[in-house]
This record gives structure tokens, sequence and C-alpha cells, in this order.
């Protein structure tokens, strides 16, 4: 054990080779990032801290954004000045981003950037399935006044959007951050999680989108075409033991050639 990461041998039960491969498996709990984009008004910043400290999480990251240590953002904070105080800022939202293993982003209206877009409650089902593959989640919150840009919900792994009975839903940022913080609370009490296998780090997604972004581009389907994206998205609701097989016939299908 080293620094929180198990080193662990592995031999695949079907290889003819008898070397075996060392991974490094995380033994941490899965840590869950609530990303804004650009807030504007520092008392929307300090009522997310709130609701964060409310439902347990601590994890806050900005990116360009307004004066989050202003009084107003502390007086919405009651309690929570904390998570203000040691909030990550960046400048551009790829930076945000970067060390994450699978990234949910939110929007009020559905967009064509996706295909299928997934109601609060189901994304805890939706990180659970991943089992130990993930060590850490982003879900990420837009501008006030016009959300996410096109180009930052493309690289997100998958879109939500709250249920609404009206024609143009809106909700204040930090409502929309309460309401999803509530249903992920439910993480909480899942407690640690068993380490199936020694595939079980957080870059194995990683691995995954990069082996099949190599197989579409090799077949002909690249990032430009209609399917490419379409593809990369149900790929990211595989469960545990479907990255696995994925993952099997890729090494596969590359030792062949």
């Amino acid at each position: 054990m080293h620094n929180g990461w198990l080193k662990t041998e592995y031999l695949p039960p079907d290889s003819r080779q008898k070397t075996k491969h060392t991974f490094y498996i995380c033994q941490k709990k899965l840590e869950l990032y609530f990303i804004l984009v650009e807030p504007a008004v520092p008392g929307n910043v300090g009522s997310v801290a709130r609701a964060l400290k409310n439902m347990g999480f601590e994890n806050l990251r900005l990116v360009n954004p307004c004066s989050h240590l202003a009084p107003e953002a502390l007086m919405m904070a009651h309690g929570a000045h904390d998570i203000l105080q040691n909030a990550s800022v960046f400048h551009h939202f790829s930076e945000a981003v970067s060390d994450l293993d699978f990234l949910i982003g939110t929007t009020a209206k559905k967009r064509r950037v996706k295909y299928n877009y997934h109601p609060p409650e189901a994304l805890p089902e939706i990180l659970l399935s991943k089992k130990s593959l993930l060590q850490k989640v982003g879900i990420v919150f837009g501008r006030e006044e016009h959300g996410l840009h096109n180009e930052e919900l493309e690289k997100c792994d998958i879109l939500t959007s709250i249920p609404m009975a009206v024609t143009y839903p809106s909700l204040n940022l930090a409502q929309s951050v309460m309401i999803y913080a509530w249903e992920l609370a439910l993480l909480h009490t899942v407690g640690s999680r068993k380490q199936s296998n020694a595939h079980a780090s957080g870059a194995v997604m990683k691995i995954l989108k990069e082996r099949v972004h190599l197989l579409l581009t090799e077949v002909g389907i690249g990032p430009d075409s209609i399917l490419y994206p379409r593809i990369m998205e149900r790929l990211m609701l595989l469960s545990e033991e479907d990255v696995h097989l994925v993952l099997s016939f890729l090494k596969a299908y590359f030792a062949s050639k």
C-alpha cells in the first residue's frame, strides 16, 4: 500500500502468456466534484456551497467565477464558508475537468449534442454500476443565463436534465445543485466499494474511450460522423462487468493485427 494505492499483479484467466501485469488499485471512496462554469452572482455561489454542505459534499470547483468570497456569497453560505474558501478556481473549463474519470453535464433544455438525457434520480445507479472503475466524478452546472455551451456539453460523458412541468423550464442555480446533491447523497450510504479485480482504477474509463476511439477511427467512423458520438455516449452507460468484456475484446482485436 502506498498513498492509498494497492499494488496488484494480475494474470488474465484466458491469457496464453504467463506474464503477470501490474496494476494499482485505489482504495479510496468515490470523489464527487460539483463544478460551476462562470457563475455571475456571488449569492448563487454561496447558496450552492450551503446546499453542498447540507448534503454532505465538500468538493466545489469554479471556472472563471465572480467574486466567490464576496460578502453576499459568504452571507448566503451560512455554515458553509469552508466550502467557499476551499473551492478550486480555474480559468478554463478544460482545466477544471482534466483529472476526472467521468463527467456529467446538466442542462435545462434538451439539445442535439446527446441522444439520452437522464433524470437526477438515475445518476446514482449509473455511477454505482461502474463499481470500482471510477474514482473522481464531476457534475457540471452552466451559466445562470444560458447554461453550458454545446462544446462543453460535448465533452461530458452523459447529460442530465431535471423534468419540469413548464414549457420553458428555469431553476435557480442553487436549486438545481440542491436537487442533484439530494439524489447523489445516496452514494454516501453505499460505504466502501469492493475492488472486484486488478483493473479497478479510475483510468479504466479513459482507456476504454481511447481504445474504442482507435477502433472506430480504423473502421472509418470518425469523430465527425453521426454514429461516433452515439456510440461513445452509450459506452458510458456500461456496467463494470461490461466494460471489462469490451476491453477484453479490444485487447484480442488489436493483438491479432
